[in-house]
């Protein structure tokens, strides 16, 4: 059975080329940098048995490279989904739309219950 070991969020922007792409990896990058994942070391368990799963929300997720976005994963076997969130924000002064993604990256593992024994120290 798997687990979800980690759930970090992130954010992201593009202020000038409504690229929602580009602040959707700024919001991964964001993620990523808030944790560490002493588990695989300290438990044996190697990398690639661990999934991960990253919702990206921007306002138009149709605009979004799954593929480019699934390469600023380093381990895993990654899935990116984009679904509508984030904000634009428009700059009617300037006539610019300012563009704000968000990031959840959730890891799981596989966690035999029975291998594990909780004990009084």
């Amino acid at each position: 059975m798997e687990h979800r070991i980690i759930l970090e969020m992130g954010t992201g922007n593009d202020l000038y080329g409504r690229d929602y792409t580009k602040a959707a990896k700024r919001a991964i990058q964001d993620a990523l940098h808030h944790s560490s994942i002493v588990l695989f070391k300290s438990l044996g368990i190697d990398h690639s048995e661990m999934r991960v799963q990253v919702t990206i929300g921007v306002q138009k997720p149709e605009e979004l490279d799954i593929d480019a976005l699934t390469a600023e994963l380093p381990r895993g076997r990654a899935k990116v989904t984009g679904v509508k969130g984030g904000l634009d924000v428009h700059d009617a002064e300037n006539d610019q739309t300012h563009v704000i993604a968000t990031a959840a990256i959730e890891a799981f593992i596989p966690v035999d219950a029975a291998q594990w024994k909780l004990t009084a120290r």
